[in-house]
């Protein structure tokens, strides 16, 4: 069973680029890209949520995970692949 991930990004962004590279190098399939450079609301519902005015920021199911330095952070440390790939 895969888990849901959805990111915040817009269309000209470096980290977001990185942070969908090192996802899909995980396995993971499809993400939920909400562009809030063509959806201003959704960059003020974005804020709402996470309290962080940049992108991306990724939701792994239902746990924020941050930006692209925090996912990175989560794969070092081997936290990625569980939140992945939940037992």
């Amino acid at each position: 069973m895969s888990v849901n991930v959805k990111m915040y990004s817009t269309g000209v962004c470096p980290y977001c680029i990185m942070a969908e590279r090192l996802l899909h190098s995980k396995g993971v399939e499809q993400i939920e890209k909400i562009r809030i450079d063509l959806d201003p609301a959704q960059r003020d519902l974005m804020m709402q949520q996470t309290g962080r005015r940049t992108v991306p920021q990724i939701y792994i199911g239902d746990t924020h995970v941050g930006g692209f330095d925090d996912l990175s952070v989560l794969d070092r440390s081997g936290k990625l692949d569980e939140l992945l790939h939940p037992a």
